[in-house]
């Protein structure tokens, strides 16, 4: 019991959605009237700039942190791994808000950086370097998540870690599938367009 309500934590800090509460913040309004429509960080840079986006970005990192530290606090690894990932899965289905939420990049950034900051470096290089010859904020992300198993199999991370970061992948993946359906069509966005 005592399991489940840890794990239920993490969902619930998960789901405090930084893009929708910053934006409401700013413009009285649901960032997902907007743009894409998605509740996360590159629509709100698109819309409302680069200081509300760094905000955001780091609420929902933070959200991925806090909730693995939680784990880790009051039981073992493995718990830590599940409350992470629930924190995935508020972000993406918030319960404050509808169940219409972001698509867990930056929630799962956290949840990797304070499972294994090495393997969050190469996501991270290689969401850079994809971002910088593509400009594709989305293609960046889907890339950099599908490099974290790759790179947690290469580390040799323990097999209940790379479960977890397949798991986490599978969703920011699957989030992604109207943007991967843009790219295809050559319809997606490049960073700087509105």
């Amino acid at each position: 019991m005592k399991s489940i309500l840890i794990v239920l934590a993490g969902y619930l800090i998960g789901s405090v959605s930084f893009s929708i509460i910053v934006f409401w913040l700013i413009k009285r309004e649901d960032i997902r009237k907007y743009g894409s429509g998605n509740a996360g960080m590159t629509n709100v840079l698109r819309i409302a700039g680069k200081g509300p986006a760094a905000m955001v970005l780091a609420g929902d990192a933070l959200k991925g942190v806090i909730s693995v530290y939680i784990g880790f606090s009051f039981g073992n690894p493995t718990l830590a791994l599940l409350t992470g990932l629930a924190a995935m899965v508020g972000h993406t289905y918030p319960i404050y808000f509808g169940f219409k939420g972001g698509k867990g990049v930056a929630t799962g950034l956290g949840v990797i950086l304070a499972l294994t900051p090495d393997v969050t470096a190469v996501a991270l290089a290689v969401f850079i370097l994809s971002l910088l010859i593509s400009r594709y904020v989305s293609l960046s992300s889907i890339l950099g998540a599908a490099s974290v198993p790759v790179s947690m199999i290469i580390l040799q991370k323990p097999l209940s870690v790379l479960a977890m970061g397949i798991l986490a992948v599978s969703l920011v993946i699957y989030r992604h599938r109207t943007n991967i359906k843009r790219l295809y069509n050559g319809t997606e966005q490049k960073i700087g367009q509105r």
